[in-house]
């Protein structure tokens, strides 16, 4: 398990600063900037198609960024040799070669990044994949392929931990198993930056809490406060005014007044909730939350 290790400058474990990310006219992450603090669960949220991947790929340098930085203990990305024992990484999908067994591909990372290869056996073991591990990856399950990309990503105990929506694929067991798994990291003092676009669950896991939007950063701050915040109103956004209408969303929004306005083809709403913890979970899980938009 990961030891609480202390970092010479910079006290956050990830900053982002100014990142940003064009693909040809396209914006995908668009000047963000944020930091994740060690010995904490952070959660990294949004729609899909806000940029999530994106970005988590620039910050462990799997994609250079048009502008902008991420460092990892206070050293920019760019300039950190790959180490297995700081940082540990998986984004779908897990890069095993279908034809190779489970053991053998976690046995070449392994050796690639000089561990011992007793490893191997270990994080098979903590991953629930001791069974598996002479099967072919191309016979695996999607739940199966994502704990051997965990595998992976914990092959060199690492400090810091990146994770792209890694309950995708796990059945509610895996789920439980995983939370506690994180939980338990970072309280022995790594760092854990996780994607999703459900709240919902991942507020259960998360101590903080990056919420982005079409590449933007719209809120930064820890899960308590997401929750408390606003005195019990919440903005909701939506291209479709009837969504707001929706049997399913209205149940759950429970709106008692609303006020629309219209805002570059959106309509908002400024909604009063009887319980607002399910109701942002539930409304960023569907797109529709909007923090600080127009009110």
């Amino acid at each position: 398990m990961t030891s609480s290790r202390t970092s010479a400058g910079d006290p956050a474990a990830i900053r982002a600063e100014g990142l940003t990310k064009r693909y040809g006219r396209g914006t995908a992450v668009d000047d963000l900037s944020f930091t994740v603090g060690p010995g904490r669960v952070t959660g990294f949220f949004g729609p899909n198609g806000a940029g999530k991947t994106t970005a988590l790929k620039t910050i462990v340098g799997l994609a250079r960024p048009t502008a902008g930085r991420a460092l990892l203990r206070g050293t920019p990305v760019t300039a950190l040799r790959p180490d297995a024992r700081l940082l540990g990484v998986h984004i779908e999908p897990c890069g095993a070669h279908p034809g190779r067994t489970g053991r053998a591909h976690l046995r070449s990372l392994a050796a690639l990044a000089a561990l011992p290869r007793r490893r191997v056996g270990e994080v098979l073991e903590l991953v629930g994949l001791e069974e598996a591990a002479r099967r072919r990856v191309g016979t695996y399950s999607m739940g199966m392929r994502q704990r051997l990309g965990l595998a992976a990503a914990l092959l060199g105990d690492p400090e810091i931990l990146v994770l792209d929506e890694p309950v995708n694929g796990l059945d509610p067991q895996g789920i439980r198993w995983l939370r506690t798994l994180l939980r338990d990291r970072a309280a022995n003092g790594g760092t854990v930056l996780l994607s999703s676009h459900m709240l919902g669950e991942a507020a259960r896991t998360v101590d903080d809490v990056i919420v982005i939007d079409r590449g933007r950063l719209v809120h930064e701050g820890s899960i308590r406060d997401l929750e408390r915040s606003g005195e019990n109103v919440v903005v909701v956004r939506t291209t479709e005014a009837e969504r707001l209408s929706n049997p399913e969303i209205a149940a759950r929004l429970v709106v008692t007044e609303a006020t629309v306005k219209s805002h570059i083809g959106s309509v908002f709403a400024k909604l009063h909730l009887r319980d607002r913890a399910q109701a942002v979970a539930f409304a960023y899980e569907n797109g529709l939350v909007h923090p600080g938009g127009p009110g």
